[in-house]
């Protein structure tokens, strides 16, 4: 059983319930047959009545296993527009713009999963990624303690030093372009605990620099440094640690050379990176020469799990990141 199927098993086991936000889109509906018919997670559907009841006619969905929710007939829109605006009003948004507003599928999802009527929303096949994280911000909100959406992506080597599908996770490869000393210290709790919650295993977070416990001098290594120290207030029980070059980070023989006394010792899971230059290109770089499985990205950091997709998604990408949410939603 490959990483993937074993997400699906634990998803099932967790019985939890997403919102597919682009219900009138027909990979949501394929991916809505997909889950609800392994038993991933039960499905609300965002979108007009009648044409997602076409739709589910066509690919052959049974709707009794699916709940469709549309803003426009929905008993909830009166609650919905009003929880809307009380979350909003201090930001200049009016009572008739945030009616107008949650009735846009990406909001309407994103108070489901508020009101704790879905678990997680999965959305951006037509969405983009900007539209996706905006909805999450403004009505699920931030984690705690956590000060920005991030992502990562899991990549799963074929071997690394004997082991077979080594699993390790980078971030972010693929939202915050140069992210301040508070963003860096909270995409490195934020990875830290989506790590623990996907893998039942304990983090080892290094973040990492061009240079390893003072081997060099710049500002760059004085961030990493900074953010350091604020990720350890955030949560300190994580095992993170840093500056560190990535050898020092991931082989031990060369972690106790270089960083003697870490405790990541060489055996770093969760690699963090001091910007999305060096984080996007290292996970293209593994995914190509060394052949790896990138599954993501995976959005972090929201109180609750709003996912993003690419726009070229496949059913399969659907049904994955799904089980993944569902997963996260426990955290």
């Amino acid at each position: 059983m490959n990483i993937v199927e074993q997400f699906a098993e634990k998803a099932k086991q967790l019985k939890k319930r997403v919102v597919y936000p682009e219900g009138e889109e027909p990979r949501s509906i394929l991916a809505a047959k997909r889950v609800t018919g392994e038993g991933i997670a039960q499905v609300t559907l965002v979108g007009d009545t009648d044409k997602i009841a076409a739709l589910a006619k066509e690919h052959g969905l049974d709707l009794g296993k699916c709940t469709i929710a549309d803003p426009n007939r929905s008993p909830l829109f009166a609650d919905f527009a009003d929880e809307l605006f009380r979350l909003r009003q201090a930001k200049g948004i009016t009572h008739e713009q945030a009616e107008t507003q949650i009735k846009q599928p990406l909001f309407w999802g994103a108070m489901l999963v508020r009101k704790n009527m879905a678990d997680g929303s999965v959305a951006g096949a037509l969405n983009t990624t900007g539209d996706v994280i905006r909805a999450g911000l403004q009505v699920v909100g931030l984690a705690p303690g956590i000060t920005a959406v991030s992502s990562f992506f899991m990549m799963v080597v074929p071997e690394f030093m004997g082991e077979k599908d080594k699993v390790f996770f980078f971030a972010d490869s693929a939202v915050i372009p140069n992210p301040t000393v508070e963003q860096l210290a909270s995409i490195a709790v934020s990875t830290g605990r989506s790590y623990k919650a996907l893998l039942n295993d304990e983090p080892r977070v290094a973040m990492l620099s061009f240079s390893t416990k003072g081997s060099a001098k710049h500002p760059d290594v004085t961030k990493v440094l900074a953010a350091l120290k604020i990720a350890k207030e955030i949560d300190p029980k994580m095992i993170i640690d840093g500056e560190l070059q990535v050898d020092a980070a991931i082989i031990p023989k060369i972690g106790q050379s270089k960083a003697p006394g870490s405790p990541i010792e060489g055996k770093a899971n969760v690699l963090i990176f001091p910007d999305l230059d060096a984080g996007n290109i290292a996970y293209k770089l593994v995914q190509r020469l060394a052949k790896a499985e990138a599954i993501g990205p995976i959005v972090q950091g929201l109180a609750k799990p709003v996912n993003d997709l690419s726009r070229g998604c496949s059913v399969d990408d659907i049904v994955n990141v799904t089980a993944i949410a569902m997963i996260m939603s426990a955290l």
